[in-house]
């Protein structure tokens, strides 16, 4: 079977080493230069789809494990079974499968699910994340601000009352000063925390974004089909800490604080 390496598949075959410039979505191997040109002209694979195989790099790595042919039977896959959500080969369904019924053909099943309703979701939620992990982090960082000018506003104030006060309004006037630092540190903290997390989900999300943009322009309609639950899971993760941090008690007192 073939399989994702940087050398030639079918010069592999010939005990020569050559570098792939492309990747054989059909074969499921990389091809130089001349087993290229050599591919497009077969009557049996010039109608193969080929992308650049620094392109095909791009894709992740549990993405790449996805090929066209069973790693048990080195048969292609033909079938798809719906009970244990699993493609098969002719081999798997005798070996495997006897008992199941739900099949459906693999190419049928595969049929457009780039554009499909589900990509478009998927990617929908993705941007909206994003974006709102954005504002959230940005909307935390005027605060840092606000508190810091909140603070030496209110200081300017109290200093110039100072000097029409006693010496027990001095102490009340100290007290307060302590107090807004200490509330301003203890604020700070809270947001600094939460901009560390906001940053790290926003490169968690960005990631993420760049990953399924791979997929969905490089990879094959099966391999599409086959991590598009996965690919929802990841998604609902980072849809679920963005609505919990809008739920979290300490979000919002930082929300009304000002």
């Amino acid at each position: 079977m073939a399989t994702s390496s940087q050398s030639c598949g079918v010069c592999d075959l010939r005990h020569l080493t050559k570098p792939s410039i492309v990747w054989c979505t059909e074969c499921d191997e990389g091809l130089c230069t001349e087993c290229k040109e050599h591919h497009s002209l077969s009557k049996s694979s010039r109608s193969h789809y080929v992308i650049p195989f620094t392109e095909y790099q791009k894709l992740p790595a549990d993405i790449l494990k996805i090929t066209q042919y069973c790693t048990k039977h080195d048969k292609k896959y033909q079938m798809y079974c719906k009970k244990h959500a699993c493609p098969c080969c002719s081999k798997c369904i005798v070996d495997s499968h006897k008992e199941c019924r739900d099949f459906v053909e693999l190419d049928d099943a595969i049929h457009n699910i780039k554009t499909s309703n589900v990509m478009c979701e998927i990617e929908e939620t993705l941007v909206e994340v994003a974006e709102n992990l954005q504002k959230i982090r940005q909307h935390q960082t005027e605060n840092l601000t606000t508190f810091k000018e909140s603070r030496m506003e209110i200081e300017k104030e109290m200093k110039t009352i100072r000097i029409n006060i006693n010496k027990h309004l001095d102490t009340l006037q100290d007290d307060l000063i302590k107090q807004l630092y200490a509330r301003e540190e203890k604020e700070n903290s809270k947001i600094l925390q939460l901009l560390s997390s906001l940053e790290k989900q926003e490169k968690e999300i960005a990631e993420c974004q760049r990953n399924f943009m791979n997929i969905k322009q490089y990879a094959t309609d099966l391999q599409v089909y086959l991590s598009i639950k996965k690919i929802e899971e990841e998604v609902y993760i980072q849809n679920q800490f963005l609505l919990s941090l809008k739920e979290s008690k300490n979000f919002k007192q930082l929300l009304v604080f000002i």
